[in-house]
């Protein structure tokens, strides 16, 4: 016979000892369970079901349970519960639905000693109670509860939930005939074990399934319970009703809750997933754990407190195939890593900034010492008990500071006017930068409608440019629209007395022009000057004007005499290429010095007059090179994040749509989402409904365009039978009759359909706005009283 080795462990004056330690299981635990000395632990899982001793730095296998060469169902565990009473009786939970009680003093190998098989379907949870040492409970997936007594053969009382599957069951702690049970509809039931007609008591606990609940050892009104909402919530059911006094709320569903030895206040919780960790909390302080064990690498299906009087040492199963002892000293405090200093804007651009009050009040007395360093002896010494630092849970307070705006200076009219007036897509590159510049400047934002003007003229075609930009004056020859020369040929050059054709003077002269000083813009309706096949100057004919003929105006009124002027097409004989630099002729530096020229005209006759104005046009662009849009691409994507970064999302996201695939693969997808959701959310938030789906339509990123697929199915009943309509069209299948029908013109309605919710009554948006102008009831005749909003 194989005995088991068993320690003893007297809580007196000694307490228990150890130290963090872990073993590796052969397979997953589904529930662990410690013996009343605390020296034991059993582990029980789907493929695993063993004792393990629990020594001062290690775990030691003592029994294997799982005998035989091929183990029944009966030994697949979903929970498992050690006798608080009797150290050698165990009982388990079969996911075939038997519930099995285990002899530990049996002298045979196999340790089953009873077998229940009234459960139909998985028994979740197995409970003794725990003064009486026959009385076991158990909940099952078929949602019935079951009473034994280990001396019968077969339930002595059942107990139907009239719900679904109970999760778990649990005697109380103080009142002798009272257990709670937890069920998949988020309810929670206490009975009382001499009635098993009807529950004592029940309410509503959480919002989906409870999976398990906990008495208070020392409060006896106390419940804990944890659901799937992500809650554990304590109740106090000493009253009438139920009432809910402190709740907590965790980052997953909560699969096990425990409360801790000698704390009243605190619990421990693991999650069914998600979340590897074991929290123990401070139910007073819900926002933060008080203690976080983080050695699990699964999901932790079971926690156990070791002693019911020792709060130092925690107990934890896994699906990693790990058994852990966790020393409560060795845990992490989130609260020493959290940050007391917060920063939060108002609705109304108010700034709130919370800090530790040390770093406000700038340190306070410096000479301040703490009560007991040796500075106060009013009593002594021995009187005070320090603490353990480990059970305290830190205090940390923030001063908090409101900083107020002005609100004419957050006013946000600006974006709401430029959410509604730019233009994204529907017309030419151009017309779209143009138009959004407009709005920008109008809207006293220039460097927005700057920035619009230099996209386009970085990424429109030059022959496709709309505006035309004149050279400066600074010794430039102002560029004026190309004209088509035929046009012009009818009226001339002027009169006859301007060209005398008879002079043999040779008057030659060279126009140099730099592109680099002036922008070139053609519109598509220019056409290209007779005779010439690419950029050209053009020359006067040897003896076709006279020096005088070439600057006749005054340089303080130009534009009087320039109307008089157009040049015949013949004046435009092709020359030799431009160069680079043209010398004076020598007839007008002689002109200079003859006593007829006047100062003016003196002044005028040079090579780059100060402030001249000519005639030519030029008909193509000095340059053929077009630089690409990929030349643009780094300094625009600079510019997106600036904007980004600055707060206006509101541009990057405009500038992204209009400029299209120009810009989008230069930027990362994840940041397009990040703006795209950014501005929406701010659309939303002014109720820029048009606005948003516009902008979500544009958008090219997967993740965003599904924003306006969701909830987009529209439920209709019929308004004359009340019944939903079932086919895809408007005549009713019931009634025969359209559900479409206008009830202020008895015509169907073919476009935009308004309703009532409260009669079903409706029809065209512009006849029922006039009717409730001068009508309160419905126009259908129903005594409704609707309301258009």
């Amino acid at each position: 016979m194989e005995k088991m080795a068993r320690v003893t462990t007297a809580l007196g004056s000694n307490t228990i000892s150890g130290c963090t330690m872990f073993c590796h299981l052969d397979a997953p635990a589904n529930a662990i369970s410690v013996c009343r000395d605390a020296a034991q632990v059993v582990v029980a899982g789907r493929n695993i079901f063993k004792i393990y001793a629990l020594e001062e730095e290690q775990f030691v296998e003592k029994l294997n349970l799982r005998v035989g060469r091929k183990p029944s169902l009966n030994f697949s565990c979903a929970d498992v519960m050690w006798h608080q009473m009797d150290e050698n009786l165990l009982a388990t939970a079969a996911t075939n639905g038997a519930v099995v009680t285990w002899n530990l003093g049996k002298p045979s190998r196999n340790k089953q000693d009873q077998l229940f098989t009234e459960h139909k379907r998985t028994v979740n949870k197995v409970c003794f109670h725990p003064t009486e040492v026959h009385m076991l409970l158990s909940g099952s997936q078929d949602g019935y509860m079951k009473c034994f007594d280990l001396r019968k053969k077969e339930s002595v009382s059942t107990f139907s939930g009239q719900s679904e599957s109970v999760r778990d069951v649990q005697f109380s702690i103080r009142d002798y005939f009272t257990f709670a049970a937890s069920f998949e509809n988020g309810n929670v039931q206490l009975w009382d074990i001499r009635r098993p007609d009807r529950y004592e008591r029940m309410f509503t606990a959480h919002n989906g399934p409870v999976f398990c609940c906990d008495w208070h050892p020392e409060d006896r009104g106390w419940l804990a319970t944890g659901g799937r909402d992500k809650m554990v919530k304590v109740w106090d059911i000493t009253t009438n009703r139920a009432k809910e006094i402190h709740c907590v709320q965790t980052i997953a569903s909560v699969a096990r809750v425990k409360w801790r030895p000698e704390r009243k206040y605190h619990l421990a919780t693991c999650s069914m997933m998600v979340d590897h960790n074991i929290y123990v909390w401070d139910v007073r302080r819900p926002f933060i754990p008080f203690a976080t064990f983080e050695e699990h690498k699964d999901v932790t299906t079971g926690i156990v407190w070791r002693h019911l009087h020792d709060p130092g040492f925690l107990l934890s199963g896994s699906k990693d195939s790990t058994l852990y002892q966790h020393k409560f000293k060795d845990a992490s405090r989130p609260v020493d890593k959290a940050n007391p200093e917060g920063l939060c804007f108002g609705l109304f651009g108010d700034l709130a900034f919370a800090a530790k009050e040390s770093l406000i009040s700038g340190g306070g007395d410096s000479n301040r010492k703490p009560y007991g360093s040796g500075g106060d002896r009013r009593y002594p010494i021995f009187f005070f008990k320090k603490p353990d630092l480990t059970e305290q849970f830190a205090h940390e307070s923030s001063a908090l500071s409101v900083f107020e705006t002005d609100l004419e200076s957050s006013r946000m009219d600006w974006f709401v006017e430029t959410a509604r007036r730019y233009l994204l897509s529907g017309k030419p590159f151009g017309e779209l930068c143009d138009h959004n510049a407009k709005v920008a400047k109008e809207l006293n934002r220039p460097q927005v409608s700057t920035t619009w003007t230099m996209l386009r003229i970085m990424y429109s075609d030059p022959g496709n440019l709309a505006t035309a930009t004149s050279i400066s004056k600074g010794g430039s020859i102002p560029l004026m629209n190309s004209f088509n020369m035929k046009e012009i040929a009818a009226g001339g050059l002027g009169s006859e007395s301007r060209l005398d054709r008879g002079k043999g003077e040779i008057w030659q002269d060279t126009i140099h022009l730099d592109p680099g000083n002036s922008l070139i813009n053609n519109n598509d309706e220019n056409e290209e000057t007779e005779g010439s096949e690419g950029p050209a100057d053009y020359l006067f004919g040897d003896a076709e004007l006279e020096d005088d003929d070439l600057y006749p105006m005054e340089h303080e009124n130009p534009t009087a005499e320039e109307a008089e002027y157009s040049l015949p097409q013949e004046a435009f004989p092709l020359r030799h290429e431009i160069v680079d630099n043209p010398s004076v002729p020598e007839h007008l530096q002689d002109k200079v010095d003859s006593p007829h020229v006047s100062g003016n005209e003196a002044e005028a006759v040079c090579l780059t007059p100060i402030k001249s104005f000519s005639l030519i046009s030029i008909s193509q662009p000095l340059y053929e090179s077009h630089l690409p849009a990929s030349f643009f691409s780094p300094v625009v994507r600079e510019m997106l994040q600036h904007y980004a970064e600055a707060g206006d999302v509101q541009m990057a996201v405009s500038v992204l749509i209009v400029l299209g695939d120009r810009i989008r693969k230069e930027v990362d997808e994840l940041t397009q989402e990040h703006w795209y959701t950014s501005y929406i959310d701010l659309l939303q938030r002014f109720e820029l409904w048009n606005v948003s789906n516009e902008v979500i339509k544009l958008s090219t990123s997967s993740a965003i365009n599904c924003l306006n697929q969701t909830s987009t199915t529209l439920h209709i009943n019929c308004s004359n039978c009340k019944r939903p309509m079932s086919n895809k069209g408007w005549i009713c299948d019931r009634c025969h009759q359209c559900a479409s029908i206008c009830a202020v013109c008895h015509h169907v309605v073919k476009g935009l359909f308004v309703w009532c919710q409260g009669c079903s009554h409706g029809g065209h948006l512009e006849h029922i706005m006039n009717w409730l102008k001068s009508c309160s009831h419905c126009p259908a005749g129903c005594r409704h009283l609707c309301e258009y909003t």
